[in-house]
């Protein structure tokens, strides 16, 4: 268990992301995403999401296993990060038991723990944007290919995902959760596996139909 902020942060356990991601994205939002910097501590309450899952033709398992997506074939409970247009990263969850491949892609965070820090690596012009969409959080957090295959289920890990004690409270106040359609994809872009907490301020773009 780590205390941070006052906090006695506990990472979810393995066994949180042994579902599918169509389970476990919606359950993510609200706990904390924790990264841990050279200057200190940083991260916020995760209000945004994405699942990829095994038959999806978004998903970057779907065609097979590669060097760039190894980490997603388990086991669960470890991070998956790639690099996109050839100057992004995205962070995300991995899913399902060890030869299968799923994985949630988190798209916003609210930027509480440490937002001067997260400023120092990612200039934005209000809090709101700093954190409100896949590769601003991941710039704000010095997320790179250097923390794909970290394990998410342990304090002393570069990052982790941290429960949050005061969930219920927090779900009250940002939700309901509302699924939309995925965002910047072609392939299954209909498909509602987008999860958001609606009343967020924080979220990459508003509702999508």
């Amino acid at each position: 268990m780590a205390n941070l902020f006052g906090m006695d942060l506990q990472p979810l356990d393995r066994e949180f992301y042994a579902a599918s991601a169509l389970e476990v994205a919606p359950r993510l939002l609200g706990h904390w995403l924790v990264r841990r910097l050279r200057g200190g501590v940083a991260g916020g309450r995760i209000v945004e999401v994405e699942a990829y899952l095994e038959n999806d033709p978004a998903c970057h398992a779907f065609a097979g296993k590669t060097a760039r997506n190894s980490s997603m074939w388990g086991p669960p409970g470890f991070s998956y990060v790639y690099f996109i247009y050839g100057m992004h990263f995205c962070f995300n969850t991995v899913c399902l038991p060890r030869g299968r491949a799923e994985a949630v892609l988190v798209r916003a965070i609210e930027p509480e723990l440490n937002p001067a820090l997260m400023k120092k690596q990612r200039a934005a012009p209000k809090l709101a944007t700093l954190t409100n969409g896949p590769a601003k959080l991941c710039q704000a957090l010095q997320i790179t290919r250097r923390q794909d295959g970290a394990d998410l289920c342990r304090t002393d890990s570069e990052v982790f995902i941290a429960k949050n004690d005061e969930l219920d409270g927090f779900l009250a106040g940002r939700g309901p959760i509302e699924a939309t359609r995925r965002i910047g994809i072609s392939a299954a872009a209909e498909q509602p596996l987008r999860f958001v907490l609606s009343r967020s301020q924080y979220l990459s773009r508003r509702m999508l139909r």
